[in-house]
């Protein structure tokens, strides 16, 4: 293993922030682990240990960073672009996906996987992160014409980039490469079972084992367990996540805006600037649909995502709060039936 800096990703943007201290060395994260990281420099593949009285939890993979002779590390470098999601649970906290993305390959296949809700959302958090986005349709070579799914997805954001590729094809696999050329980096995205895998060990040479699909609802298993950045046969970096079963949104409101953009044109014409788009006089929104001009599913899909980004993008103390509210309530309506019948 042999490249130099540039090869990595390495830019001004970051050379600026390392040069506080020309005894640090730089890194590449390239996986993150429980009480670990493994950094990449142009000669050799490093463990890492992070800051003291610090954890794993705080770096993605796709991070620069900056570590000592110990290998400790002492400073995260700024991020370019950053890949996040709400985390499980009841607090609002986020969970890192990568770091530094060039490109996001939001993959879809070709059968009962589809959905376009779900292709919306991924391109919320690629505009909201600052990625390319690229929608990669797997298994195009499963389907009688993949074209009707080209034609769906392209219908979801203007100038979009659609690819339906045979990922055991050499010339799908290098047209999905060209968008990801040397020293670049992109990320694959999808649920399971759409043959990131597959893709993975085409565009970088690996030979990871892949798994099979359930045929009556195209529903895969997880084979990718972690994330990894991974050199492509390009030169190019690939980024490899496990499948998702769900990708909440978080703080993407820009994101949505912009996947929506042709919602957001013709709210500007409703005649009042609160217009909910249910029922009110003048609403350019429910005039389009009327004249079928406008799917109302998108419609819908529009305002799912506004309020669910409104509800996961809401600080911890806000989350909290509304936790203590509502079981005040119950409590409140426990007593008001205390000793009722029944109770």
């Amino acid at each position: 293993m042999s490249f130099t800096y540039p090869d990595l990703g390495w830019s001004s943007f970051f050379a600026a922030q390392a040069a506080v201290d020309p005894h640090l060395v730089p890194f590449r994260i390239a996986a993150v682990h429980r009480d670990r990281l493994t950094g990449l420099s142009p000669h050799s593949e490093h463990p890492l240990l992070a800051p003291a009285g610090q954890t794993t939890g705080g770096f993605a993979v796709g991070d620069w960073v900056l570590a000592d002779d110990t290998n400790r590390i002492t400073q995260l470098l700024d991020r370019r672009t950053e890949l996040k999601r709400r985390a499980a649970g009841t607090d609002a906290q986020s969970q890192l996906i990568a770091a530094n993305v060039d490109v996001l390959f939001i993959t879809s296949s070709c059968n009962a996987d589809f959905n376009p809700a779900r292709l919306e959302r991924y391109l919320a958090l690629a505009n909201q992160a600052g990625c390319y986005p690229v929608v990669v349709l797997t298994k195009a070579d499963t389907c009688d014409d993949p074209r009707d799914y080209v034609t769906q997805a392209e219908a979801l954001a203007p100038f979009l980039t659609v690819l339906p590729v045979n990922a055991h094809d050499g010339e799908d696999l290098r047209r999905v490469a060209e968008w990801c050329p040397a020293g670049q980096t992109g990320a694959l995205l999808g649920s399971s079972g759409v043959g990131k895998t597959t893709l993975t060990n085409g565009l970088t040479g690996s030979a990871d084992a892949t798994a099979g699909i359930r045929e009556d609802d195209a529903k895969g298993r997880h084979t990718t367990t972690s994330r990894s950045l991974r050199r492509m046969t390009n030169g190019g970096w690939l980024i490899d996540t496990p499948g998702m079963r769900a990708l909440r949104l978080l703080d993407a409101g820009e994101g949505v805006d912009a996947v929506f953009a042709d919602l957001l044109e013709l709210a500007a014409a409703c005649r009042f600037s609160d217009c909910s788009h249910q029922g009110e006089p003048g609403c350019a929104i429910e005039a389009a649909i009327a004249a079928g001009e406008l799917d109302p599913d998108r419609l819908n899909r529009w305002q799912k995502l506004q309020r669910e980004d409104r509800y996961n993008s809401e600080t911890v103390a806000e989350a909290r709060a509304r936790h203590r509210e509502f079981g005040k309530m119950i409590k409140s309506v426990q007593r008001a039936h205390k000793g009722r019948k029944g109770y």
